[in-house]
């Protein structure tokens, strides 16, 4: 059947590159899937399409067909999300989770729920005072819609349920190994009884009830080292953005130490 040459679509700017004197080539992610379009003229001040299509704007767009590249050829402005985009830490985790967002999308198919996650996410980032646990449970949601959802109640080895004490996660496995099971294998961390149940809950929850979740500093850090990993090694490369949001964080951390102290 013959494509429609246009079509209407929301979508969201994940990544966005100039091209040419004037024109930008933008990575969108809509309920459709990931398009690579290219917006004629966008860095023009005349341009109707300029407050519309910054990064991580959210827009109903008309889109051209193309045979290598859609061709924007309407936009009009849905959400910016503001809240990200005057705190350098909030917009760094939407970075992060747009990175993902791309890394795990696919063109041309069909990934609503994504969409929606993501939209949802970049929402919760620019209003929440509490980014980390609000981008853990978009780490652990984005691997269940992408099909690489973690079995955390069933030894990935023996199939016995896990027992409440420290075991394993197995990269290669893809999920938690009982503590037999895990002992002496290559490419597993232990994971802490703590850290198990609160993945099994997000696992399980809405993300209005994860937001509710009071964890430990350890904790944080040992689910941010575990799903760090998983991802890098499902995607089997690095993600830019954590670097990047790890050096902050840190000089974040010492500014207030020292102003603390004076």
């Amino acid at each position: 059947m013959r494509q429609e040459r246009l079509r209407r679509t929301e979508a969201l700017v994940l990544r966005e590159m100039n091209y040419g004197e004037a024109d930008r080539i933008l990575t969108l992610l809509t309920p459709g899937g990931k398009v690579r379009a290219i917006a004629y003229g966008i860095r023009r001040s005349t341009s109707r399409k300029v407050g519309h299509l910054g990064l991580f704007c959210r827009a109903q767009l008309m889109l051209a067909r193309g045979r290598d590249l859609d061709t924007v050829s309407q936009a009009e402005g849905l959400e910016e999300f503001e809240g990200i985009r005057s705190d350098l830490l909030r917009f760094s985790y939407a970075c992060y989770v747009g990175e993902l967002a791309d890394r795990f999308a696919q063109e041309q198919e069909e990934s609503r729920p994504l969409y929606e996650l993501v939209v949802c996410t970049l929402r919760e980032l620019g209003e929440s005072q509490r980014l980390r646990i609000r981008v853990r449970y978009f780490e652990v949601r984005l691997l269940s819609l992408s099909g690489y959802q973690p079995e955390l109640f069933a030894c990935v080895n023996c199939r016995a349920a896990i027992r409440p004490e420290t075991n394993f996660f197995g990269l290669d496995q893809g999920g938690l190994l009982c503590n037999r099971c895990g002992q002496g294998q290559p490419r597993v961390e232990a994971v802490s009884i703590n850290a198990q149940k609160v993945l099994r809950y997000m696992q399980t929850h809405r993300h209005d009830e994860v937001s509710r979740l009071r964890l430990a500093e350890a904790t944080h850090r040992e689910l941010e080292s575990l799903l760090h990993s998983y991802l890098e090694h499902t995607l089997e490369s690095e993600l830019r953005s954590v670097g990047f949001l790890h050096r902050l964080r840190r000089e974040l951390h010492e500014a207030e130490r020292v102003a603390d102290s004076m």
